[in-house]
C-alpha cells in the first residue's frame, strides 16, 4: 500500500481550512469599525490636549474648530485681530458633531465649552469640555 493521503482526504482537509479562514476574517472585519472610531477619539483628546497645552506655552489663544469629519486647531494672532490656521485634520470612517467652539485661554481654561460626539456604524462616543481644561471622553450607550 501506498503512503500519503487520498484526493478526498486533501480536499477535505482544505476546505474545513478555507471555512475557518472565512469565519475568521468576517470576525476581523467586524472589528474595523471599532478601531476607526476608538483612533478618532483619541486623535481628538490629543489634539484638544495639545490646544491647552499650546495655549500654556505660547501665552495665546487657541480655537478647536470642528467639522463633519475633521477638525482644525488656529491661532489667535493679536497683530492681526484673527485667527490663523494652525493645523487641519481629516478623520475617516466617522461623523462629527459639537455643540459649540471651544477655545483654550493662555492660563488653561476654556472658553465656549463644549460636548464633541464622535460616531460610526459600530457606536457613538461623547467628549466633554469642563472649565478648567479637563477633558472627559465616554461610550454613549
Amino acid at each position: 500500500m501506498g503512503k500519503g493521503f487520498t484526493l478526498v482526504e486533501v480536499a477535505l482537509s482544505l476546505s474545513i481550512l478555507a471555512l475557518i479562514i472565512v469565519l475568521a476574517s468576517t470576525t476581523f472585519l467586524n472589528l474595523v469599525p471599532k478601531y476607526e472610531l476608538e483612533k478618532a477619539v483619541w486623535e481628538v483628546r490629543s489634539a484638544l490636549n495639545a490646544a491647552r497645552y499650546n495655549a500654556l506655552f505660547e501665552g495665546t489663544s487657541f480655537r478647536f474648530k470642528l467639522y463633519p469629519n475633521s477638525y482644525s486647531l488656529e491661532k489667535y494672532e493679536a497683530g492681526s485681530k484673527g485667527w490663523t490656521l494652525v493645523e487641519k485634520h481629516l478623520l475617516e470612517a466617522v461623523s462629527i458633531e459639537s455643540n459649540n467652539v471651544p477655545v483654550f485661554t493662555p492660563e488653561g481654561t476654556v472658553t465656549g465649552l463644549a460636548t464633541i460626539y464622535i460616531a460610526n456604524t459600530w457606536g457613538r462616543y461623547k467628549i466633554t469640555l469642563a472649565i478648567t481644561g479637563r477633558i472627559k471622553a465616554v461610550k454613549v450607550i
